[in-house]
């Protein structure tokens, strides 16, 4: 189990090499999408900030609690691109029996698919979460470092999620849609204060949708150091993990090969 950790973890660092090579050969098309993107979410401080010039708190959250949840959800949806950039195409390489390529190889098939990809956008996602987690905290070291480990286990639990729902696809045929719907929904939960939400939604939040350990719990054990809480994060982290790897492989037994020839690079 330990080498194919090992094996995983080598295979993803070489992708991210390979995948930051491919990128700087287009630096200027690299910073317009990432710097376009740190100024499409910027717009959103100003949301906030004239709201809560009106409002002291809401759902039990300043202005710049709120800033933290958006500091956090950005950088982990932006880690989660960056390095798992082939996630929302999953269900279509599925349907068109296009994961032959992958599957020949003599690498772990869902890692492979899934890292061969990154999204140019997602690197001013992530910039800009990181920006504004200085904005709101300074510069924190212990803070930050606590910042980082949240967002790579955020970026973690998003890609599990869309990799299950994903997964669905070897039973029930196209569920992009779906898989769609349920990125929108991590983010846009994660990023409003978890006061507003009551009864059954918040149980989803904790559960199906666990924007509770993407947002909420991380950006209280930031604000105050709680280990049980710290633990449940990592713990939550590596179930879903889990579930993706088993919905995926055994999916993939009943995936019919496409007889496509793809060159993939």
């Amino acid at each position: 189990m330990l080498m194919e950790v090992k094996k995983s973890l080598k295979l993803m660092l070489y992708y991210f090499k390979f995948n930051i090579s491919s990128v700087m050969e287009y630096r200027v098309s690299f910073l317009i999408q990432s710097f376009g993107m740190i100024l499409n979410n910027t717009a959103f401080i100003f949301f906030w900030w004239i709201l809560f010039n009106n409002v002291n708190t809401i759902g039990g959250y300043g202005f710049v609690d709120v800033m933290m949840l958006w500091a956090l959800c950005s950088t982990s949806f932006g880690f989660a691109y960056v390095v798992f950039g082939n996630i929302n195409r999953i269900t279509r390489m599925i349907l068109n029996g296009e994961l032959d390529t992958y599957l020949l190889q003599p690498k772990d098939p869902l890692i492979n698919i899934i890292c061969s990809k990154t999204i140019v956008s997602a690197w001013g996602d992530t910039l800009y979460g990181i920006i504004l987690f200085f904005i709101v905290k300074g510069f924190d070291i212990k803070a930050f470092l606590l910042f980082l480990l949240f967002c790579i286990t955020g970026a973690l639990i998003f890609s599990s999620v869309l990799v299950t729902v994903h997964a669905l696809s070897f039973y029930a045929g196209n569920l992009e849609g779906v898989a769609q719907l349920t990125s929108e929904f991590l983010v846009s939960f994660g990023i409003y204060p978890e006061g507003i939400f009551e009864g059954g939604l918040k149980i989803i939040l904790y559960t199906l949708i666990p924007a509770a350990f993407t947002a909420y719990i991380p950006a209280k054990v930031i604000r105050e150091f709680n280990p049980l809480l710290f633990l449940s994060v990592i713990a939550v982290a590596l179930v879903w993990i889990f579930i993706a790897y088993t919905m995926f492989y055994k999916g993939l037994k009943k995936y019919e090969s496409g007889n496509l020839i793809i060159n993939k690079l």
